[in-house]
């Protein structure tokens, strides 16, 4: 049985072929192909934390996994979000993998909002800010380098002294990253916006906002209003993994999905899935002017789709 670190995750996992394999799950999932029951899991009260399990089986990518990952808003010194994935045949049930989940979650997360800004972004969307100075602002970071047609990619946090610490690591690392001045002023001047906090309030608002930009909501925290108020909700085109995942009751579902019904928007506030938006079974952006908003709760198919990557390419190497 293979055991794989998150340093032989990253050397492993095509970040471009990711993107490609996230939105072929995202598919399978919308089509009701896939078997992804929901999360279960045990709060930690004492840290605000949480353990759960996520299992997955995605026939078309040959995958039957299981995440067991903790989510501890608290932390400062380690990813709020940490996990193992064990993979299986899922011919014989036969253990196949354990894989460090933590890389594979930033790095899947990242997929997802690449592939949202694909299907409702501007095509002349030129300006990225990076909402947040952890583990997903770096992962985000990372894979929106490498869409074509960015010129600027700016991360801020409330942090300065984080922010800029990020912004050195990740410029060592070659990726071309300014830090913004505040985040009001960073989601003002963008065209894509990705909020990677695990913030208890919105960090942005509506009127920040200029017409046409694309928002990606990648945080997850229960308790309080979420990272997006209600709203840019309202007016925004918005799109989910699941409807079923993003509409259920926190913890499993998004609160700020919890706070818009409170405010009297229904369920239909949801435009589409990724999967549907792949499939052209659902239209996207319907002009240059809309708001639009992908607000992800985390699907089991997208660690599949990761996992059955990864021992693809240990099979061929």
């Amino acid at each position: 049985m293979l055991v794989l670190s998150a340093a032989d995750v990253e050397r492993l996992l095509d970040l471009d072929r990711l993107v490609d394999a996230v939105a072929a799950a995202m598919v399978e999932l919308s089509a009701g192909r896939t078997v992804t029951p929901p999360r279960a899991g045990v709060d930690v009260p004492s840290m605000d934390g949480r353990l759960f399990a996520m299992p997955a089986l995605l026939p078309a990518a040959g995958a039957l996994v299981t995440k067991v990952a903790t989510v501890f808003p608290r932390n400062t010194d380690r990813p709020t979000t940490q996990a193992v994935i064990c993979c299986f045949d899922p011919r014989h049930g036969t253990p196949l993998a354990v894989m460090d989940g933590t890389a594979i979650t930033a790095a899947r997360t990242a997929a997802g909002s690449v592939l949202a800004a694909r299907l409702l972004a501007r095509p002349d969307s030129r300006t990225v800010s990076i909402v947040g100075t952890g583990t997903l602002a770096r992962s985000h970071a990372r894979a929106f380098a490498r869409r074509e047609g960015v010129e600027v990619l700016q991360v801020v946090g409330r942090d300065r002294g984080r922010t800029m610490a990020l912004v050195d690591e990740l410029t060592a690392a070659g990726i071309p990253v300014v830090a913004g001045g505040s985040i009001e002023a960073a989601v003002r001047s963008a065209d894509i916006v990705c909020l990677t906090t695990h913030a208890d309030r919105p960090v942005l608002r509506r009127e920040w906002l200029r017409p046409g930009t694309h928002v990606n909501a990648l945080g997850y925290n229960p308790a309080g209003d979420g990272e997006v108020d209600v709203a840019t909700i309202a007016a925004a085109v918005v799109a989910v993994e699941s409807r079923a995942a993003a509409l259920a009751d926190p913890p499993a579902g998004a609160v700020e999905f919890q706070r818009a019904r409170e405010a009297g928007l229904g369920e239909d506030v949801v435009h589409a899935e990724l999967g549907e938006l792949v499939a052209g079974t659902r239209p996207g952006r319907s002009n240059e002017q809309q708001l639009t908003l992908y607000k992800s709760v985390g699907v089991a198919a997208q660690d599949a789709a990761a996992a059955a990557l990864i021992l693809e390419t240990v099979k061929d190497s």
